[in-house]
């Protein structure tokens, strides 16, 4: 069997996501090529070097320029803050590795379209790339999406999505590099929103269109790290991106969709809800109740319509047949080893693999979209 031999650039908590889906997946499930965990890239050498030895890295390395370059690395996989997606993904694909680069693509539409640009120009070569939109592999939100294409809902004619935590309602929580806009780009927009749009797009199989809305920053000023605990906590620092983005879009059918992205939401902690109403039926997925599928039937006898509860455990529903016995649950893990199924076998057999650095750079658009419209009174924006 072909080895495919992967190198993560970054290792915070994508990282040991990324790492888990790495190691489990060729356990898991029937690969045509082998992913070998060959080494994992950091700025500080002793944390990195940790984090290798706990995920079960072969080895460290510092200079994620030399790892990229090296002849005996197939994958690159980035984890790292948006500001360095661009130049990580462009310099491996000229290299002629496959990348896995996490979401949102980029910081900017500008950013995203080199990278989409570098992408066509090596699949051209056969070198594959993807975006890392992990929650479209949950099993019950694949399984939304084969129940749209296949005419279960009908026409859809109205979408509700939104992105809620919580870890943001304290004010005093220190600074760190989700806050700050040359990091990453944007707030909860970018951050989770980008997930939302993503999912809506999946499900539906159109993209967004136009769009309408608003961003709000609630805490614009905020304890800086090394002085966010003691008695002289004085030092702050700005907050320049979003909490709050709520919008509307239209999409290629002309529907609306509804979108709300934010980090205040009292008591949610990762609230991933997609709603999708059609002539014939509706489904509603949340990603809190992730083993979960809810479909109502408009088709089915007046008595007997209603809300039904599907648990998405099943060997015939998508991903599972590799796992456990019916009513078996999965966890948020599990999406990742699906992500490292899909792709290798994309590699493996030449089929590009989705999401696509093109749906990435789409979504892109849509997020600036929205902080164009916002700019603007929340006018019409096109994307």
């Amino acid at each position: 069997m072909t080895t495919l031999k992967v190198a993560m650039i970054g290792y915070g908590f994508m990282g040991a996501a990324h790492s888990q889906g790495w190691r489990t997946a060729p356990r898991v499930f029937d690969l045509p090529a082998a992913p070998e965990m060959a080494v994992i890239v950091g700025r500080r050498p002793d944390a990195v070097a940790e984090a290798a030895q706990r995920w079960g890295w072969a080895e460290s390395a510092t200079d994620w320029r030399e790892v990229v370059t090296r002849d005996d690395i197939d994958i690159v996989d980035i984890v790292t803050p948006g500001n360095s997606h661009a130049e990580i993904a462009v310099a491996a694909l000229e290299a002629g590795k496959h990348v896995l680069c996490e979401k949102p693509l980029a910081n900017t539409v500008a950013e995203a379209t080199h990278m989409a640009e570098a992408a066509g120009r090596s699949a051209a070569n056969g070198t594959l790339s993807m975006v890392g939109f992990t929650y479209r592999r949950v099993p019950a939100a694949t399984f939304a999406r084969d129940l749209v294409a296949r005419g279960a809902l009908g026409r859809v004619q109205q979408v509700r999505a939104s992105y809620r935590q919580d870890w943001l309602v304290d004010s005093e929580a220190p600074l760190n590099w989700r806050l700050q806009k040359e990091h990453a780009g944007s707030g909860a927009l970018g951050d989770i929103g980008a997930h939302a749009i993503d999912m809506v797009q999946f499900i539906t199989g159109q993209w967004v269109q136009r769009v309408t809305g608003v961003v709000d920053t609630l805490v614009e000023e905020r304890p800086l790290p090394a002085a966010a605990h003691g008695p002289a906590d004085t030092q702050r620092g700005r907050v320049t991106v979003d909490d709050v983005a709520i919008f509307t879009g239209r999409l290629d059918s002309g529907a609306l969709a509804s979108f709300e992205a934010t980090r205040y939401a009292t008591g949610r902690k990762n609230a991933l809800n997609v709603e999708i109403s059609g002539e014939r039926g509706a489904i509603v997925f949340d990603l809190e109740d992730l083993n979960t599928l809810w479909f109502y039937d408009r088709t089915a006898p007046e008595d007997q319509q209603g809300f039904t509860r599907i648990l998405v455990t099943e060997p015939s529903h998508p991903y599972l047949s590799g796992w456990w016995p019916p009513g078996h649950l999965l966890g948020y893990e599990h999406g990742f080893s699906h992500q490292v199924k899909d792709l290798v076998t994309g590699i493996a057999t030449g089929e590009p693999p989705h999401p696509s650095f093109a749906d990435g750079l789409h979504v892109q658009r849509v997020l600036d979209a929205v902080e164009r419209s916002a700019a603007q009174d929340a006018a019409w924006v096109g994307v």
